[in-house]
């Protein structure tokens, strides 16, 4: 399965926020979706990610002042991306390699979606659970 039936079935929307967006809200974004990382996103394009972990880790290093600090202090520059062409088996993969959670999907250099580590276990229960049906529609045909 591809990253672009992923994200047919979930959906494209992103919630995004500015480098510059204080770590406050960037907290007050995360409880509204409900979600545990936003892509940061710049004029010139994808500026990075920034995660509940990374929050966590800040905070214990730096105390309760940096929830005034820009999400440029925090956030992760170093994207770990994919495309809707990928497959989720390559995006499970990369995900394990660079242990991360959450993967942004860009499209000629266009962020298009985002796909977390729930997604790719949703869908890999979903091709089991297919399997599954099949392998017993077999047997019984007998």
């Amino acid at each position: 399965m591809r990253i672009a039936d992923v994200l047919r079935s979930k959906g494209s929307a992103v919630a995004t926020i500015t480098p510059q967006t204080s770590v406050a809200g960037l907290l007050t974004e995360l409880a509204v979706h409900n979600i545990g990382a936003m892509v940061v996103v710049s004029p010139d394009g994808l500026a990075g990610i920034v995660s509940e972990r990374d929050v966590v880790r800040a905070l214990h290093r730096r105390g309760a002042d940096l929830l005034t600090c820009p999400v440029s202090e925090i956030m992760t520059s170093l994207v770990a991306t994919c495309s809707p062409d990928d497959t989720v088996d390559s995006l499970s993969a990369l995900m394990t390699n660079n242990r991360v959670r959450h993967v942004p999907v860009m499209d000629n250099g266009r962020l298009v979606g985002i796909v977390s580590i729930g997604d790719v276990v949703k869908t890999r229960m979903e091709e089991l659970e297919a399997q599954q049906e099949q392998l017993q529609a077999y047997i019984t045909r007998g």
